[in-house]
Protein backbone atom coordinates (compact mmCIF):
# COMPACT_ATOMS: atom_id res chain seq x y z
CA UNK A 1 0.00 0.00 0.00
CA UNK A 2 1.14 3.51 -0.81
CA UNK A 3 0.13 6.66 1.03
CA UNK A 4 -1.34 9.60 -0.84
CA UNK A 5 -1.49 13.03 0.77
CA UNK A 6 -4.92 14.64 1.16
CA UNK A 7 -4.81 18.09 -0.48
CA UNK A 8 -8.48 19.02 -0.20
CA UNK A 9 -11.91 18.07 1.06
CA UNK A 10 -14.97 18.22 -1.19
CA UNK A 11 -18.46 19.34 -0.22
CA UNK A 12 -21.31 17.02 0.70
CA UNK A 13 -25.01 17.44 0.09
CA UNK A 14 -27.92 17.08 2.45
CA UNK A 15 -30.04 14.33 0.88
CA UNK A 16 -27.84 12.44 -1.64
CA UNK A 17 -27.85 8.68 -1.03
CA UNK A 18 -24.05 8.60 -1.33
CA UNK A 19 -22.88 11.82 0.36
CA UNK A 20 -26.00 13.25 2.04
CA UNK A 21 -25.34 14.28 5.62
CA UNK A 22 -29.08 14.53 6.46
CA UNK A 23 -30.12 11.27 4.80
CA UNK A 24 -30.75 8.69 7.54
CA UNK A 25 -30.23 5.82 5.05
CA UNK A 26 -27.33 7.47 3.21
CA UNK A 27 -23.68 6.48 3.28
CA UNK A 28 -22.46 9.95 4.34
CA UNK A 29 -19.36 9.44 2.20
CA UNK A 30 -16.62 12.02 2.71
CA UNK A 31 -14.57 12.86 -0.36
CA UNK A 32 -10.92 13.87 -0.35
CA UNK A 33 -8.73 15.14 -3.18
CA UNK A 34 -5.34 13.45 -3.28
CA UNK A 35 -1.92 14.63 -4.40
CA UNK A 36 -1.91 12.09 -7.27
CA UNK A 37 -5.01 13.64 -8.92
CA UNK A 38 -7.45 11.04 -7.62
CA UNK A 39 -10.46 11.35 -5.33
CA UNK A 40 -10.97 9.05 -2.34
CA UNK A 41 -14.38 8.49 -0.79
CA UNK A 42 -14.51 7.03 2.72
CA UNK A 43 -17.77 5.44 3.83
CA UNK A 44 -19.21 2.75 6.09
CA UNK A 45 -21.68 0.13 4.90
CA UNK A 46 -24.68 -0.36 7.17
CA UNK A 47 -27.24 -3.15 7.45
CA UNK A 48 -29.68 -0.99 5.44
CA UNK A 49 -27.32 -1.28 2.44
CA UNK A 50 -27.37 -5.06 2.23
CA UNK A 51 -28.48 -7.49 -0.44
CA UNK A 52 -27.68 -10.96 0.86
CA UNK A 53 -27.19 -11.09 4.63
CA UNK A 54 -23.82 -9.61 5.53
CA UNK A 55 -23.14 -8.27 2.01
CA UNK A 56 -23.43 -4.82 0.44
CA UNK A 57 -25.97 -4.50 -2.38
CA UNK A 58 -24.38 -4.23 -5.83
CA UNK A 59 -26.49 -1.18 -6.65
CA UNK A 60 -25.02 0.62 -3.66
CA UNK A 61 -21.51 -0.27 -4.88
CA UNK A 62 -22.42 1.11 -8.28
CA UNK A 63 -23.77 4.36 -6.79
CA UNK A 64 -20.61 4.94 -4.74
CA UNK A 65 -18.35 4.33 -7.73
CA UNK A 66 -20.50 6.54 -9.96
CA UNK A 67 -20.29 9.48 -7.58
CA UNK A 68 -16.60 9.03 -6.79
CA UNK A 69 -15.56 8.87 -10.45
CA UNK A 70 -17.86 11.79 -11.25
CA UNK A 71 -16.28 13.92 -8.53
CA UNK A 72 -12.73 13.35 -9.80
CA UNK A 73 -13.24 16.07 -12.43
CA UNK A 74 -13.63 18.66 -9.66
CA UNK A 75 -9.92 18.48 -8.90
CA UNK A 76 -8.96 20.12 -12.20
CA UNK A 77 -12.32 21.75 -13.02
CA UNK A 78 -13.89 22.65 -9.66
CA UNK A 79 -17.03 24.22 -11.12
CA UNK A 80 -17.90 21.39 -13.51
CA UNK A 81 -21.10 19.43 -12.91
CA UNK A 82 -21.77 16.20 -14.73
CA UNK A 83 -24.35 13.55 -15.39
CA UNK A 84 -23.59 9.91 -16.02
CA UNK A 85 -23.90 8.76 -19.62
CA UNK A 86 -22.49 5.24 -19.15
CA UNK A 87 -21.30 3.13 -16.24
CA UNK A 88 -19.85 -0.36 -16.42
CA UNK A 89 -19.30 -2.21 -13.13
CA UNK A 90 -17.43 -5.42 -12.34
CA UNK A 91 -18.00 -7.22 -9.05
CA UNK A 92 -14.87 -9.11 -7.97
CA UNK A 93 -15.31 -9.77 -4.23
CA UNK A 94 -18.25 -9.58 -1.82
CA UNK A 95 -18.29 -6.38 0.24
CA UNK A 96 -19.07 -6.95 3.93
CA UNK A 97 -21.40 -4.79 6.01
CA UNK A 98 -20.33 -2.71 9.03
CA UNK A 99 -17.00 -2.01 7.35
CA UNK A 100 -15.32 1.29 6.57
CA UNK A 101 -14.22 1.26 2.94
CA UNK A 102 -12.33 3.44 0.47
CA UNK A 103 -13.49 4.18 -3.05
CA UNK A 104 -10.97 5.71 -5.46
CA UNK A 105 -11.87 7.61 -8.63
CA UNK A 106 -9.73 9.09 -11.41
CA UNK A 107 -10.13 10.75 -14.80
CA UNK A 108 -8.80 8.80 -17.78
CA UNK A 109 -9.96 11.11 -20.60
CA UNK A 110 -11.16 14.70 -20.56
CA UNK A 111 -12.59 16.76 -23.41
CA UNK A 112 -14.58 20.00 -23.55
CA UNK A 113 -17.98 18.25 -23.26
CA UNK A 114 -17.34 14.86 -21.66
CA UNK A 115 -14.92 13.06 -19.43
CA UNK A 116 -14.26 9.41 -18.72
CA UNK A 117 -13.01 7.85 -15.55
CA UNK A 118 -12.51 4.69 -13.60
CA UNK A 119 -12.44 3.65 -9.99
CA UNK A 120 -12.53 0.87 -7.46
CA UNK A 121 -13.86 0.02 -4.03
CA UNK A 122 -11.15 -1.37 -1.79
CA UNK A 123 -11.59 -3.69 1.17
CA UNK A 124 -9.67 -2.81 4.37
CA UNK A 125 -6.81 -5.13 3.38
CA UNK A 126 -6.44 -3.36 0.01
CA UNK A 127 -8.19 -6.04 -2.05
CA UNK A 128 -10.13 -4.61 -4.99
CA UNK A 129 -13.77 -5.61 -4.48
CA UNK A 130 -15.60 -3.68 -7.22
CA UNK A 131 -14.37 -1.73 -10.26
CA UNK A 132 -16.12 0.64 -12.66
CA UNK A 133 -15.55 2.70 -15.77
CA UNK A 134 -17.80 5.59 -16.66
CA UNK A 135 -18.49 8.34 -19.15
CA UNK A 136 -19.92 11.66 -17.96
CA UNK A 137 -21.39 14.64 -19.76
CA UNK A 138 -20.40 18.09 -18.48
CA UNK A 139 -23.42 20.32 -17.91
CA UNK A 140 -24.32 23.61 -16.31
CA UNK A 141 -25.98 22.93 -12.97
CA UNK A 142 -29.15 24.73 -14.15
CA UNK A 143 -29.53 22.08 -16.89
CA UNK A 144 -29.33 19.30 -14.33
CA UNK A 145 -31.78 20.74 -11.82
CA UNK A 146 -34.27 23.60 -11.66
CA UNK A 147 -33.13 27.22 -11.47
CA UNK A 148 -34.57 27.47 -7.95
CA UNK A 149 -32.75 24.36 -6.75
CA UNK A 150 -29.50 25.38 -8.45
CA UNK A 151 -29.47 28.72 -6.63
CA UNK A 152 -30.73 27.33 -3.33
CA UNK A 153 -27.34 25.80 -2.62
CA UNK A 154 -27.43 26.78 1.04
CA UNK A 155 -30.18 24.17 1.32
CA UNK A 156 -28.32 21.61 -0.75
CA UNK A 157 -24.53 21.82 -0.41
CA UNK A 158 -22.86 21.20 2.93
CA UNK A 159 -19.28 22.43 3.40
CA UNK A 160 -17.72 20.30 6.08
CA UNK A 161 -14.99 21.88 8.16
CA UNK A 162 -11.78 19.95 8.62
CA UNK A 163 -12.27 17.50 11.46
CA UNK A 164 -9.89 15.53 13.64
CA UNK A 165 -11.11 12.32 11.96
CA UNK A 166 -10.17 13.58 8.48
CA UNK A 167 -7.11 11.72 7.24
CA UNK A 168 -3.95 13.55 6.23
CA UNK A 169 -2.96 10.59 4.10
CA UNK A 170 -4.94 7.76 2.55
CA UNK A 171 -3.26 4.41 1.98
CA UNK A 172 -4.16 2.00 -0.81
Amino acid sequence: MTGHKVIGKQFNSKKCIVCGMDNPLGLKTRFYELDNGEVAGIFTILEEHQSYPGRMHGGVSSAVLDETIGRAIMITEPHVWAVTAELSVKYRQPVPLDTTLICIGRITRNTRLIFEGEGEILLPDGTVAVTAKGKYRKLDLRKITSEEEAHGQENWIVWLEKEARDPEEIFY
